[in-house]
This record gives structure tokens, C-alpha cells and sequence, in this order.
């Protein structure tokens, strides 16, 4: 299985990159890992695991015939990432898939420059050190970039004109990841031409959001903006009920964007 074939596969419909020929029996076994930051019960990351072996099936490619898919849940616990990036590296695999993004891609490459792999929902890859510019990635890594950083503000924009008499808002991000760095930065950067006050509330674990957002909603005018993440996908059915519960008028700006290819 050829690099570009699977970058094909797991990108958006912006990709464009040709498709390879389809596999024949009789080929060598092709090894695929899999790195999720996510629970392996997640009903949304088993969907889109699912998705991924069907459209492998549809190009030739079937688990246990003529390749072998080793996928590792990593939930969003930092050390459990590293240790299987490490794990899946070692396997020595023709590809590795970066499935949730940034949290999963810099272990990836801590653990190898050899192997190839494909990234999927990265923010501003060339910043994050991944690739070296999205025409030439360079190195063994590229994949398909989510959305720039400018577009955060624009979410801010819009949670203006949906709510125009919110002054405050309250952006869950997480902040030992650079994307979560960045997204917060372009928010703080709108706030005050739009007379908005931004905060961060991290989103590192349930107790964490729970305490942060109970005390952001004391005040009145308040809105919340959830920055793309994995532990903001981990804990997204927490983040809608307190946001619900806390008042129903205020204002839920979910996470958005295309995937658009690092060519």
C-alpha cells in the first residue's frame, strides 16, 4: 500500500491525489497503524474508525486478508499517547494514521522518522513543527490541515451577531497542546474590537470543566466557545448539558472546519 493511496483514502474531498491501483490477493500482508486519543467505547471514534476500514475495503485493502490493522486507544492521557505511539512504531508498520490530531501526531514523530504518517484534524501543522510548509511537507509525516488559526476569531464574530449582548465568553481549550495555544490566542486577539472580554477554561478533565464553567456562569452576559480537541470531544456530552443547565441563554459555539490537504 503506497503512502499516497492512504492519504487518499483518509482525507476530505479536497484531496488530489490520484488513487492507486487496487490490491490483489496475492500481494504482501500490508501492516496499518492506528493511533486514537480517544476511548475505544466512544461510539464517534468507532464510527469513524468503521468508516475508515470500509473505504480501505472499497480500494482493495481488507483487514485479516491483505492487511493488518493495529489500532491502539490512547484516551487523551499524555503518557498513554507516547507510550503507544511508541508501541505502534515499534511494529514497524508501512503507515501510521495520526487519527485525532495534534495530541497524536508529535509522539508519532518523537517515536519515529522512518515510518510514514498520515494526520488527520491538525491546526497550523507547519507552526506545530510537522511538516516544513504545506506544499513541501518534507520529512515522513503529511496529511490534511483542519482549519488556520484565524478562523477561531470568526467564531467569535458569529457568537457576537447570533448573541449581541454577550460581553464575555469562555473558551475550552486545551492548553498543553499548541493548537489550543494558538486557537485561544486568535480569540483574545478579536475580543476587545468586538467589546468581548475572553477566558480560558481548560478542558483537561471533567471536574476541571465542571468548576471553571460553574464559576464563569456567576456572571451574566457570558458565552462559550469550545476550541477543537480531543479532550473537548472526549467530554462534549458534559460541555452541551452544563452549557444547557447553566442558563438557556447562553450561547454554544461548537468546534468547525474542513480538512484541507498538506500536499
Amino acid at each position: 500500500m503506497t503512502r499516497r493511496e492512504l492519504i487518499a483514502l483518509v482525507g476530505s474531498t479536497t484531496a488530489v491525489w490520484p488513487v492507486g491501483v487496487r490490491a490483489q490477493q496475492n500481494e504482501q500482508i500490508r501492516r496499518i497503524g492506528v493511533l486514537m486519543a480517544a476511548a475505544a467505547d466512544d461510539p464517534e471514534f468507532q464510527a469513524r474508525l468503521g468508516a475508515f476500514q470500509q473505504a480501505l475495503a472499497l480500494l482493495g485493502w481488507t483487514d485479516g486478508r491483505n492487511a493488518r490493522i493495529d489500532t491502539r486507544w490512547a484516551t487523551t492521557n499524555a503518557d498513554d499517547i507516547r507510550r503507544y505511539a511508541a508501541e505502534l512504531a515499534s511494529l514497524a508498520p508501512d503507515v501510521i494514521l495520526a487519527a485525532t490530531g495534534t495530541t497524536t501526531v508529535a509522539p508519532l514523530l518523537q517515536a519515529t522518522r522512518t515510518v510514514p504518517i498520515v494526520f488527520v484534524l491538525v491546526i497550523d501543522p507547519v507552526g506545530a513543527g510537522f511538516v516544513e510548509s504545506l506544499a513541501r511537507p518534507g520529512g515522513n509525516a503529511t496529511g490534511f490541515l483542519m482549519f488556520e488559526y484565524g478562523l477561531s476569531g470568526k467564531w467569535l464574530e458569529l457568537l457576537k451577531q447570533i448573541a449581541p449582548g454577550v460581553t464575555r465568553v469562555a473558551v475550552l481549550r486545551d492548553p498543553a497542546i499548541a493548537s489550543g495555544i494558538g486557537q485561544f490566542g486568535a480569540i483574545q486577539s478579536v475580543a476587545p474590537s468586538l467589546g468581548m472580554e475572553a477566558s480560558s477554561v481548560n478542558v483537561r478533565d471533567a471536574g476541571e470543566i465542571e468548576r471553571d464553567i460553574a464559576a464563569f456562569a456567576r456572571s451574566s452576559n457570558g458565552g462559550m466557545i469550545v476550541a477543537a480537541s480531543p479532550g473537548a470531544s472526549r467530554h462534549r456530552d458534559l460541555i452541551v448539558t452544563l452549557a444547557a443547565l447553566r442558563s438557556p441563554s447562553r450561547t454554544l459555539a461548537p468546534i468547525s472546519g474542513k480538512n484541507q490537504p498538506a500536499r
